[in-house]
């Protein structure tokens, strides 16, 4: 399905000016129209605040800060707008126990380098047709943790429950 981007507004982030250029040029064909541009961390809080994008699309790394920092100011801080919005995490980085680190710190989706523009547009419809719902726990706040397919997980923690009650109830009639 082909989405309506044109009053979407995004937030770039990349240390890089080209990777930033090229971002922005694959963005305006999937019909962007307000695409706000930063080099820093700070640079990005500061227009994160001031603009409040729809979306915030960061790199890990960004030159003496990164994308983690950035993902938990918009999460916690009293200055943040909206600590609820989408950010997409760019990283040439895959490795499970760093995914599992960022997702911990409240990133929602991951892309990982080198992408395709197919790509990128995936991780913008993942957001828009599988919203994920926000946890505010004492430990965490972000996006929910747990992915599903639909149908899958339903009532799972009941099963699981009554499996092992099950199983208990076996071992005391021994």
């Amino acid at each position: 399905m082909a989405y309506n981007f044109d009053q979407t507004s995004i937030l770039v982030v990349d240390d890089h000016a080209p990777l930033r250029t090229l971002v922005q040029n694959i963005l305006r064909t999937f019909g962007f129209r307000i695409i706000l541009m930063a080099g820093s961390a700070d640079e990005a809080f500061e227009l994160y605040c001031r603009h409040a994008p729809d979306i915030v699309l960061t790199d890990w790394i960004i030159d003496n800060d990164d994308g983690l920092e950035l993902t938990k100011r918009i999460r916690h801080s009293e200055r943040s707008p909206n600590p609820y919005v989408p950010v997409i995490l760019m990283t040439g980085f895959s490795y499970k126990e760093r995914v599992c680190y960022a997702r911990d710190l409240g990133v929602t989706e991951f892309l990982v380098k080198p992408f395709s523009s197919r790509d990128l547009y995936s991780r913008l419809v993942q957001i828009i047709e599988r919203p994920r719902q926000f946890v505010k726990a004492k430990a965490y706040f972000g996006p929910d943790r747990r992915r599903s397919k639909k149908g899958e997980g339903r009532g799972k923690r009941k099963a699981d429950k009554s499996a092992k009650e099950n199983k208990e109830s076996k071992a005391t009639q021994s």
